[in-house]
């Protein structure tokens, strides 16, 4: 009977206990569900947001919220203004970290060609989402982006050659997604984090290209489009620059009216002038002469090939950094180029050209 009795008594003792507890401390506990007031608002505070009542009944406080963007008719808008609406720039923002090439297979692919090329990108790139685009896949890539203008499908799709619409791909897949756009055939030399100076605030710019040709020479025009010319091989962008925009816009105006007329590319209308790197540099010379981005009344004068030849280190125009011919073109030999090894070397082109005869794929480059 010993241990029954021991065992009433530890019971009786810690009934006791629990109760004398819970009557010390009952009456100032707080109430599990009990919510302090609010506060008053302050002249400086917002009221509670009401897009969360459990918050504003607490007293929280969020930043406003901001009114929902208006579907608007784009049928009446030009077709700028179309991609201005379905692709809005802002410079603040970051820089995506995509990497966009397109080749007629992928490195899935065991007969794809130029797995150290694009694995040069992915090393020196760690963390970006890096996509080597068929065209059996752009196609869909471009009706997902752009379903809601469809002219710039009706272009794409009446380009008649592949290089046409590699040319245009590259600039609608920045243009809706930014990022960085480099042909198959390029080397990634250093990572672009360091292509532009640390000096440069990245909310500042929205747009990084590079010199293809600066043929200071009397016969410039036997070999290039314009004196001073911007390469398209290797181009860094964020979504929705005007830039972009605006090429897009010519582009697409433009096959539009050679479908009409029949004829895409001939001697007077070449793949340059047409979707290439001269279209490619008029389109940026205009930017950065245009009274909508730049005060022109400020300007010391008209931004031409002058202010870009012989250039060595990267110029900012603008919301556009334009680097040296060395950056995107080293190792060509000629035109103030240097070599690889330079520090201002990031991009190495092999000049492939897959789409023209062998005996042009290097046209200007010293032998």
């Amino acid at each position: 009977m010993l241990p029954f009795r021991r065992a009433i008594i530890f019971a009786v003792f810690f009934i006791t206990a629990f109760i004398l507890l819970r009557r010390a401390h009952s009456s100032d506990a707080p109430n599990p569900i009990r919510r302090p007031p609010p506060k008053a608002a302050t002249p400086d505070q917002h009221a509670p947001s009401t897009s969360n009542p459990a918050q504003a009944a607490m007293g929280y406080r969020d930043k406003p919220v901001p009114a929902q963007k208006a579907i608007q008719d784009m049928s009446e808008m030009s077709l700028y203004d179309k991609l201005a609406y379905q692709y809005p720039y802002d410079v603040e923002s970051k820089f995506p970290a995509y990497i966009w090439q397109t080749w007629r297979n992928t490195p899935a692919d065991e007969h794809f060609e130029f797995r150290n090329e694009e694995g040069s990108w992915t090393y020196h790139h760690p963390g970006f989402v890096h996509e080597v685009i068929t065209d059996q896949v752009a196609v869909h890539v471009l009706r997902l982006f752009y379903a809601p203008i469809p002219e710039i499908l009706e272009a794409y799709n009446a380009l008649p050659a592949p290089v046409l619409k590699a040319d245009f791909f590259r600039y609608l897949i920045l243009l809706a997604r930014g990022g960085i756009y480099s042909d198959i055939d390029t080397y990634a030399l250093k990572s672009a984090l360091e292509w532009v100076p640390e000096t440069v605030p990245q909310k500042s710019i929205g747009l990084i290209i590079g010199i293809e040709a600066d043929p200071d020479r009397p016969d410039w025009k036997d070999w290039y489009s314009r004196r001073i010319q911007f390469c398209q091989w290797t181009i860094q962008a964020k979504p929705g620059h005007p830039v972009l925009r605006d090429i897009v816009s010519r582009i697409t105006t433009e096959t539009l009216k050679r479908k009409r007329e029949g004829t895409f590319v001939s001697k007077e209308k070449s793949v340059v002038e047409f979707t290439g790197p001269a279209v490619w540099t008029d389109t940026i010379f205009d930017y950065f002469n245009d009274p909508r981005y730049f005060n022109m009344k400020r300007s010391a004068g008209e931004i031409t090939y002058r202010n870009f030849t012989g250039m060595e280190a990267p110029k900012k125009v603008g919301d556009v950094v334009v680097l040296p011919i060395t950056s995107f073109s080293p190792g060509v030999g000629q035109m103030g180029a240097k070599e690889i090894d330079d520090p201002m070397a990031f991009v190495k082109h092999d000049f492939e050209g897959s789409w023209k005869p062998e005996s042009e794929r290097h046209i200007g480059e010293a032998k």
